[in-house]
């Protein structure tokens, strides 16, 4: 098995782009930064978020992707350079796949603690990025979405950085699992089972209840 790492720290600030004939501001433009980073609890160092209403906050610190699916966006985008934060990660990771990560595991991270707790749903700032709106209708479908964290304690993260597992949620809810329930995927025993996870938030808890008592 691959050990989990992180391969790429990437970082932006807020821009304004054009965007089909109006001004948009948007952080999703990430480049990758040499050294050591510090992880704080509502994100590092150098990174912000434009759209604090959709973006950021305790529960969105931190976001997430594994190198493993950038071969696939190469392969549907090729004449896009995709290069570690295209994707509009802080981290860029090494065998750390959402399809077995569950909700509420815990990771050592470099020197900080963080734990995992919602998929990404892409906006459509996604697509500025891409420059193309097409791109997130296959991201959501695409099983491919990625991560956020909390951050439990603030410490420190480094491009080559280990990445530890020090704690496994019993429910076994795979981030993955998050995104087919919001797809209309799963069954009821999937449905009980995520609203369940304490480290779920309560804007996901929420919007899932409705469809228990509708099953």
């Amino acid at each position: 098995m691959t050990a989990m790492r992180v391969i790429s720290v990437n970082v932006g600030l807020p821009r304004e782009v054009e965007w089909k004939g109006r001004s948009v501001m948007t952080g999703i433009f990430k480049e990758p930064v040499e050294g050591t980073i510090p992880v704080r609890h509502l994100n590092l160092d150098g990174d912000r978020q434009a759209d604090l209403s959709v973006h950021g906050g305790p529960d969105k610190a931190v976001y997430a992707y594994p190198s493993e699916h950038y071969p696939f966006w190469r392969g549907e985008y090729p004449d896009h350079d995709l290069s570690w934060g295209a994707l509009g990660e802080n981290l860029t990771t090494e065998g750390w796949l959402d399809d077995a990560v569950s909700i509420g595991d815990r990771f050592r991270v470099g020197t900080a603690e963080m734990m995992v707790v919602q998929p990404r749903i892409p906006c459509f700032k996604l697509g500025i990025r891409f420059g193309r709106d097409d791109v997130i209708k296959r991201f959501l479908e695409s099983d491919r979405p990625g991560f956020y964290l909390r951050v439990l304690h603030e410490g420190d993260v480094t491009a080559g950085d280990p990445m530890v597992r020090i704690f496994e949620d019993p429910g076994r809810v795979r981030v993955v699992d998050i995104v087919r329930l919001y797809l209309r995927r799963g069954d009821r025993d999937l449905l009980e089972r995520a609203v369940a996870v304490e480290a779920l938030p309560a804007s996901w808890r929420d919007y899932l209840r409705p469809r228990l008592a509708q099953s």
